[in-house]
């Protein structure tokens, strides 16, 4: 008995990366699998089914069950092709992972429209499409009667902190977690859950960060544990997609032997100041100061991204 034995999950960017490591180990646990990917390249030029094809081919394998997909995530009636795919071929849908991503990094005085447009479009369109339609299948199926147990799980990024050349992908990021919030609030009656995952993995759009190549290659011994190994990831999204889960409207940190909990945006009564009235700005002058008093050199940043790799891979096991 797998642990998502007869749950129907539609991946999307399951072609290769994490999220091929999604299908794979879902799969492995009972799942079936709608696995999507329009084979595109890191930018999201191109299209080619090949690796959709490739995956659906080790699932099958497997024993498992699969079917390919190769819609746009930021089509709107491909994202309705994806729910409504999955339910002709499998019966039902129970889970969604919106995991499609790509990067056009530039600093900001560089950026082109496009490159901020393609980065937006696919990550937080690229979410919401494949999302509304299955929360559209979900709330019919809840006024049919039929029982409901259905799960998002979304794909944000430590760049969610605010990661510099890349204002576009970290804005996108940010704003899929805040979508997670909402979408956990407004589906609850539907009795689906909405969760997100930012992870830390080797991946064809971490190689692409400058820098991150020496961090994350595999080790040279085979024995030893692969930190940033894609299927790292995987293991939770398996967890955050069984019907017995409780977790709803949280932002997970997951990468290597770790999991956590984000704690989102929080405004203590220490934190903020008060007078009669209307502020002046020589008001403002003489008191605001005193709000960036044992603040970072970024305000408002209490995690920075740099944070979440300290001690990364080097923590004690929770027993």
């Amino acid at each position: 008995m797998g642990a998502l034995d007869g749950r129907v999950v539609l991946i999307t960017g399951a072609g290769r990366g994490i999220g091929r490591e999604h299908a794979l180990l879902m799969a492995s646990e009972g799942a079936k699998i709608v696995v999507n990917d329009l084979g595109g390249t890191t930018d999201g030029t191109g299209a080619d089914q090949g690796p959709a094809d490739e995956v659906v081919a080790e699932i099958e394998a497997m024993g498992g069950e699969a079917v390919a997909n190769g819609d746009n995530v930021t089509d709107w009636e491909g994202a309705q092709r994806m729910v409504n795919q999955a339910v002709e071929a499998f019966g039902d849908l129970h889970v969604l992972v919106n995991n499609a991503g790509i990067l056009r990094d530039r600093v900001v005085v560089n950026m082109t429209e496009p490159e901020w447009d393609a980065v937006v479009d696919v990550h937080m369109k690229g979410h919401f499409c494949p999302t509304r339609w299955a929360a559209a299948y979900w709330r019919e199926q809840s006024k049919a009667g039929k029982e409901v147990s259905g799960s998002v799980i979304n794909t944000a990024s430590g760049a969610m902190l605010g990661n510099l050349g890349q204002l576009n992908y970290s804005g996108a990021k940010a704003g899929i977690a805040a979508m997670t919030l909402v979408a956990a609030g407004e589906l609850a009656r539907y009795s689906v859950r909405v969760n997100c995952l930012a992870p830390i993995a080797r991946t064809r759009l971490t190689l692409q960060t400058p820098g991150l190549e020496e961090v994350v290659r595999a080790p040279e011994d085979p024995a030893d544990f692969d930190l940033y190994d894609p299927a790292n990831i995987s293991p939770l999204v398996a967890y955050l997609a069984m019907d017995s889960c409780p977790f709803t409207g949280g932002v997970f940190h997951v990468g290597g032997n770790e999991v956590g909990l984000y704690q989102g945006w929080s405004l203590s009564n220490d934190d903020i100041i008060a007078t009669d009235g209307r502020w002046t700005v020589d008001g403002l002058t003489q008191i605001a100061p005193r709000l960036n008093e044992g603040r970072s050199k970024l305000a408002s940043v209490a995690t920075a991204i740099g944070d979440t790799f300290k001690g990364f891979g080097r923590r004690e096991a929770t027993v």
